[in-house]
């Protein structure tokens, strides 16, 4: 024992360790950190000219995002085999190892190959661009970018919701915005008691005196529904989908203004309760 502790500590034998297997090793480590590095270097700097280059084109900003995300992980599994192939692994063999767990792990993710799938037919299709406000999986909001495997959305109220492709691909895309314009759906109801021709008159007033609101197509103003407390009309005028919130918003305002001062009443929700008065048992006369 002794004598073995005596041949691992001679000089000459840890000189011939440090040659032939501390140096070589570490000067593998070295350059393959240093190919990692540089690899992420040039990668940034790659992405960077072939994002400038895309920016310049009319393409849209979703697939420019797609596309930059998809490039930026097969270059970097390139970076990474390359710095494996310069510690002296064997990359062949890594690779089919790779292929055969990549094929293991496709079959356990299944949901997430059906949403990168999912993602490239958005791109691909466009249902919707990058600022647009659709209504997607149940999520109503302005859609920000697509990723690999999900969509990014701002809701209205400033929340940032992330949703897997698949979803939204397989089910019914609202987009609210493509279209240059939009019908403004309103429903106003006024009392049985009030005069439903001047209460028409002043509808269609304020429609047409909106300069926002369309000629064409026609604004329509008609008696809708004659409901249980209250005669309901339809009024649908057309604007600017730019315009939608404000003509709508600005229309109910006006209407409630102009019928409080025009003396038409507007029904709510009520109940008459009629109570009637029991003589008790006790009072009434006995045989």
């Amino acid at each position: 024992m002794d004598e073995l502790f005596q041949n691992f500590f001679d000089p000459s034998t840890i000189e011939g360790l440090q040659n032939d297997y501390i140096v070589p090793w570490a000067i593998n480590i070295v350059m393959a950190l240093a190919v990692f590095i540089i690899g992420r270097l040039v990668i940034s700097i790659i992405l960077a000219v072939i994002n400038k280059l895309l920016g310049k084109t009319k393409m849209d900003s979703m697939l420019v995002n797609f596309v930059m995300s998809i490039m930026y992980a097969l270059l970097l599994l390139f970076v990474i085999v390359a710095s494996l192939d310069q510690l002296g692994v064997n990359t062949s063999s890594l690779i089919a190892l790779v292929g055969a767990a990549g094929l293991a792990i496709g079959l356990s993710l299944q949901d997430s190959l059906k949403n990168f799938a999912a993602g490239v037919m958005l791109v691909v299709f466009r249902p919707f661009r990058e600022g647009e406000f659709v209504e997607v999986n149940g999520i109503s909001g302005t859609a920000e970018r697509i990723t690999i495997f999900n969509t990014i959305m701002r809701t209205g109220d400033g929340r940032e919701v992330t949703i897997p492709n698949g979803p939204i691909y397989g089910n019914v895309i609202t987009n609210f915005s493509r279209r240059d314009t939009r019908r403004v759906d309103m429903v106003f109801g006024i009392g049985y008691d009030s005069d439903l021709l001047k209460a028409k008159a002043i509808l269609k007033e304020i429609v047409e005196t909106d300069e926002r609101v369309l000629s064409e197509p026609v604004p329509l103003v008609a008696v809708q529904e004659l409901a249980d407390s209250s005669v309901n009309f339809v009024v649908r005028p057309w604007a600017k989908t730019s315009d939608y919130w404000d003509v709508y918003r600005d229309t109910m305002e006006k209407v409630k203004l102009r019928f409080d001062a025009e003396g038409i009443s507007i029904p709510f929700p009520q109940m008459d309760v009629h109570l009637i008065k029991e003589e008790s048992a006790a009072n009434s006369p006995k045989d």
